[in-house]
């Protein structure tokens, strides 16, 4: 498996091609975002990668663009012609710090 861990200040579309890249080179089936974590998934159900995202979630700009990049992500996703799909749990309470 592999670790890619992301800071606050990631661009976008930089992280976005990284992603695709993965899902388009691996013979990946699942891409589960859930909260901080995105875990590739091969057909084994195997985890592949796993992009970790330290950030704020309290903070909106950082929620603006991790939603930037989830639609980005799962666009690439739907435009493969495979059975390649995506589990969606980015934004949850139990990531907000109280």
């Amino acid at each position: 498996m592999n670790e890619v861990f992301i800071s606050s200040d990631f661009d976008v579309d930089e992280v976005s091609k990284q992603i695709s890249q993965i899902m388009t080179q691996w013979s990946t089936q699942l891409l589960d975002i859930n909260g901080p974590s995105w875990v590739i998934y091969d057909y084994e159900m195997e985890v592949k990668y796993l992009f970790f995202f330290d950030v704020d979630f309290n903070d909106m700009e950082t929620r603006i663009k991790l939603e930037d990049l989830k639609l980005n992500v799962i666009h690439e996703i739907e435009s493969l012609k495979d059975e390649t799909t995506y589990r969606d749990n980015l934004i949850n309470e139990v990531f907000f710090e109280k």
